[in-house]
């Protein structure tokens, strides 16, 4: 009888403890305040309360028992969002992803076979992230890039072409996740930092602009064999299509592979995680970049963790498998 399919999850952080105040006066520091609640300090945001140590971000094997039982073989692990750190200077980013990346390294070796490791890049700093980028994969063995959706530029700049060519000559992926910090500071709209908001609303809205400056800022047309994966469905990406596609036909600003083909075609070259909430949520994401574009992801350990997998969920094992390059695969460019 033929086993079943494995699954991999591709949304999945990891707290590593070496990183604890490589970033300076920025963190990321773990502490408890005078009431006795804990947090975690980036700049000057504190997700409280938040105890990492003891739990599957910081215990590896804690997180593959938990695997085991969510039904999971396989996980990428990634940096956490709060630490990518792309509003701090430079020189302090740099130095916070080369200890993380090679803390990463450390902790994937130990587990062959069930988690892989992807880096963290100081994209406020395109050459440094291209060099950090080259060292992460052709030394540590990362099989991809974990970064935020918000930079000091937008996406689409031509300053990120060089490192876009080098993630294709390295044949890596990049996965973008927002955060809800900078690493120095709150989130720019105060109403996010009430409720949760900047989880549920602050997001979706990132993703949903990285969306939109990837395709109608020309990246995918200057980069066609670019990998790139947004999480979470891509924000509100299968709400918005049909708008996202209507005023491409109205705005000389479409590039001319949208003017052709389409928004919708376009936009099919992306990649999404698919941990969106609920059928009808992922039923509209299915029908806007269709079940080829999908990997699964499970923000394991967060509030939103599900607790099993669903033979849905099995069935993007090859997506997966083509996006991070696992058995010899590779996903060709395709024409739609």
């Amino acid at each position: 009888m033929d086993s079943a399919p494995r699954v991999i999850d591709l949304h999945a952080h990891a707290v590593l403890e070496a990183g604890f105040g490589v970033a300076g006066r920025h963190g990321p520091e773990l502490a408890v305040d005078s009431d006795g609640v804990s947090f975690f300090r980036i700049g000057e945001y504190r997700m409280k309360p938040m105890a990492y140590r003891g739990t599957v971000f910081m215990d590896f094997g804690m997180r593959l028992e938990r695997m085991d039982k969510v039904g999971i073989d396989l996980q990428l692990l990634s940096p956490n969002p709060l630490t990518f750190f792309h509003g701090i200077e430079k020189e302090l980013a740099v130095r916070f992803c080369r200890v993380h990346n090679d803390a990463m390294a450390e902790v994937v070796a130990r587990y062959p076979g069930r988690l892989l490791g992807s880096a963290a890049l100081p994209m406020q700093d395109p050459d440094a992230a291209a060099r950090e980028l080259e060292r992460a994969v052709e030394d540590l063995g990362l099989v991809a890039a974990y970064v935020g959706t918000d930079y000091p530029f937008p996406l689409d700049d031509p300053c990120l072409d060089d490192l876009y060519r080098t993630f294709v000559a390295l044949d890596v992926p990049l996965f973008l996740h927002p955060s809800s910090t900078d690493g120095a500071g709150m989130p720019a709209d105060a109403r996010l930092n009430r409720f949760d908001l900047g989880l549920i609303v602050g997001y979706a809205y990132d993703e949903s602009l990285a969306v939109a400056s990837l395709v109608y800022g020309g990246v995918l047309e200057r980069h066609p064999h670019l990998d790139i994966c947004i999480s979470h469905g891509g924000g509100a990406l299968p709400f918005l299509i049909g708008r996202y596609e209507g005023i491409a036909r109205f705005r000389d600003w479409a590039p001319q592979s949208v003017k052709e083909n389409g928004f919708r075609h376009e936009v099919r070259k992306l990649w999404f995680d698919a941990h969106v909430e609920g059928q009808g949520a992922l039923d509209l994401l299915i029908d806007a970049v269709g079940r080829d574009r999908l990997v699964y992801g499970t923000n394991f350990g967060g509030w939103d963790t599900p607790a099993s997998t669903s033979a849905f969920d099995a069935s993007l094992t090859a997506n997966a498998e083509a996006l991070l390059r696992l058995n010899g695969s590779r996903r060709e460019p395709q024409s739609r």
